[in-house]
Order: C-alpha cells, then sequence, then structure tokens
C-alpha cells in the first residue's frame, strides 16, 4: 500500500463538477492498494500518517504532528499509484488491487484515520478533480512494504 502524503492548507475534491469534500489545514492523502495488502497494511499507514511530523512548531521546525496541530485529513483513492513502469512507456496496473476488493480497505483505511483525525474520502472509482493546495510544499511518500 503506497500513500502520498501532501501537508495542505486548502483542498479540495470534486466529481461531475460537484463539491464532495474540502479541508482547511491537515493532509491529502493520495492511497495505492496493492494486490498483496492486508488490514496490517492499513494499520501501519495509519498509525505513520497520524504521527508524522510534518507540521511546524512554534520556532518553525517540522516538529508535530496532525494530531498535535488538530488538521484534517482528505483522503483520495488513486489506483495509479501502483504503476509498473518498467517495460515500455505504457504504465501496467496489474500490482493495483481490483476495485471490488481495494474498496473494503480503502474504506477501512478512512475509518481507522477517522478514529484520530476527521477523515474526508473521495469517491472510490470516480473521475476525480482533486485541488490541492500543497503547503511547503511537503510531500512524504509511504510504502506499507518498506517497514
Amino acid at each position: 500500500m503506497k500513500a502520498v502524503v501532501q501537508r495542505s492548507k486548502n483542498s479540495s475534491v470534486s466529481v461531475d463538477e460537484k463539491l464532495i469534500n474540502k479541508i482547511d489545514k491537515g493532509m491529502v492523502i493520495l492511497l495505492g492498494i496493492n494486490v498483496e495488502d492486508t488490514s496490517e497494511d492499513v494499520d501501519y499507514l495509519v498509525r505513520k500518517i497520524v504521527n508524522l511530523r510534518i507540521f511546524d512548531d512554534e520556532e518553525g521546525v517540522m516538529n508535530k504532528s496532525i494530531l498535535d496541530v488538530g488538521g484534517e485529513i482528505l483522503s483520495i483513492s488513486q489506483f495509479t499509484l501502483q504503476a509498473d513502469t518498467k517495460k515500455g512507456n505504457r504504465p501496467s496496473y496489474i500490482k493495483a488491487m481490483r476495485g471490488e476488493d481495494a474498496i473494503k480497505l480503502y474504506e477501512e483505511f478512512n475509518q481507522k484515520l477517522n478514529g484520530y483525525v476527521k477523515t474526508y474520502p473521495g469517491v472510490f472509482g470516480a473521475e476525480m478533480m482533486v485541488k490541492i493546495e500543497n503547503d511547503g510544499p511537503i510531500t512524504i511518500i509511504i510504502d506499507s512494504k518498506d517497514k
């Protein structure tokens, strides 16, 4: 399971020009689910993300977590994070979990995050317009297979 975590000042997700969710200060998470991922991967990522110290303290040092600053999370499913680009120029998505299975892990991920931080999802499987105001910019990639 791969997560791209971006510190955000103001972000939103829309489908068919209809606003679905938005956040102010917090994180945008783009989540790619692999065919081998399980609830253990969800638990690992949730722990890492909520404790990730990417917010500034009083001295301007990234020393605070989202729990410390009271931010929100915008969580977006993105199977393309599982792209394999080793052969040719057209990415292969064979490592991405099929939708009917991936949605269960995506919903579990959001539910567990929501136990710590208010988490707003995108629309699984939809073509979404995601607007991210990346604060910093700060972008961190976490792969549950790289423990």
